[in-house]
């Protein structure tokens, strides 16, 4: 099984990208299989090492915590731009000190981080292992760090280390 099919959950998913952006007939289901295929083959050649889940039943509150701050984030940042000028807005960027040391959890807070609305990920330094980040609307610095810190990082923790 590993030999034919490596990473079997990203052919899976990219086979269902492929039927979701393509019409679903057979055709189009068979060129999805062979591009996933030769996809997974292509990621063998990079040697990704392979997450450790130890806590893999903690990734749907996880997902739900993310989808509601993306869902508050974007009607923050759509008042703001509704609103123009009425409140003077300061943007600056936040230094946190993070725990997290696992390349996949990382990256998905990377992923997390960015697809919020209104903060973008800016550098990781893995010497002082310092997370950067832009904040569109700064007003407190600390509640910054303590949500990175607590909402994120700690599931994170517990998830892949």
């Amino acid at each position: 099984m590993n030999r034919v099919l490596p990473y079997p959950l990203l052919a899976a998913s990219l086979l269902i990208m492929w039927m979701l952006l393509n019409a679903f007939t057979l055709g189009h289901f068979v060129l999805g299989a062979a591009i996933s295929m030769i996809a997974t083959h292509a990621m063998t050649s990079l040697q990704p090492s392979k997450p450790r889940l130890r806590r893999w039943q903690l990734l749907p509150r996880l997902a739900a915590i993310v989808m509601l701050d993306i869902l508050r984030s974007n009607l923050a940042v759509a008042t703001i731009v509704l609103q123009g000028r009425r409140r003077e807005r300061v943007s600056g960027f936040v230094a946190i000190p993070l725990e997290l040391r696992d390349r996949t959890a990382l990256a998905l807070l990377a992923c997390i981080v960015t697809s919020t609305p209104g903060t973008a990920w800016v550098e990781y330094d893995t010497d002082t292992e310092i997370l950067l980040i832009h904040v569109l609307d700064l007003i407190d610095e600390d509640g910054w760090i303590e949500l990175i810190k607590n909402r994120y990082e700690s599931l994170l923790l517990e998830i892949f280390e």
